[in-house]
């Protein structure tokens, strides 16, 4: 496994969708295993594979909930099913660092993917659960979180994005990491 470098916005990856994967084989399942350590060095919740440069349908998840990892791997995820009540929590992403905003989404989901072993499944989730999946599905259909904000708001947040990775340069991993 190795870690990934993340993709940092304004990059035009954010607005591609990402393409569906023919086939879970060894090399689908080493990128995902790479994902996840990315996403768990990065202390994150869930990555979207264009956030690492990779235009495919993969998604994943694992809130580690008092500090437990149940991980969720979503190949070609479709959301089949939303539901009317709402819920708002605070979003932020990796690749739009220092920025989160409150995003308003379907409080319950189903989705319907493949696994990391190439089954078929449905899941329902609500809660954070539905909010982090439909936050990373976004990422795989070329929307962002900041979508959903008006242009003056989302021009404001991304401005102070920029003006934060000028005095604060994320780190890149390279070979010279110490990790």
């Amino acid at each position: 496994m190795a870690l990934m470098r993340l993709v940092y916005a304004p990059h035009p990856i954010f607005k591609m969708k990402a393409e569906p994967v023919a086939e879970v084989n060894d090399d689908i399942r080493m990128l995902v295993d790479d994902m996840f350590e990315t996403m768990y060095f990065e202390g994150a919740v869930g990555m979207g594979a264009n956030m690492v440069g990779v235009l495919a349908r993969i998604a994943i998840v694992d809130l580690q909930k008092d500090g437990v990892r149940k991980p969720y791997t979503f190949i070609n995820p479709e959301i089949t099913w939303r539901s009317e009540e709402m819920q708002t929590f605070k979003e932020g992403s990796l690749c739009f660092p220092g920025i989160d905003a409150d995003i308003t989404r379907p409080k319950s989901i189903k989705i319907s993917y493949t696994d990391y072993d190439g089954n078929k499944q449905e899941l329902k989730a609500e809660d954070s659960l539905a909010t982090v999946i439909q936050h990373e599905v976004d990422y795989l259909e070329g929307v962002t979180y900041l979508d959903y904000l008006s242009k003056m708001k989302r021009d404001m947040l991304l401005k102070k994005m920029q003006k934060r990775m000028k005095l604060h340069p994320p780190h890149v991993h390279g070979e010279h990491c110490n990790h």
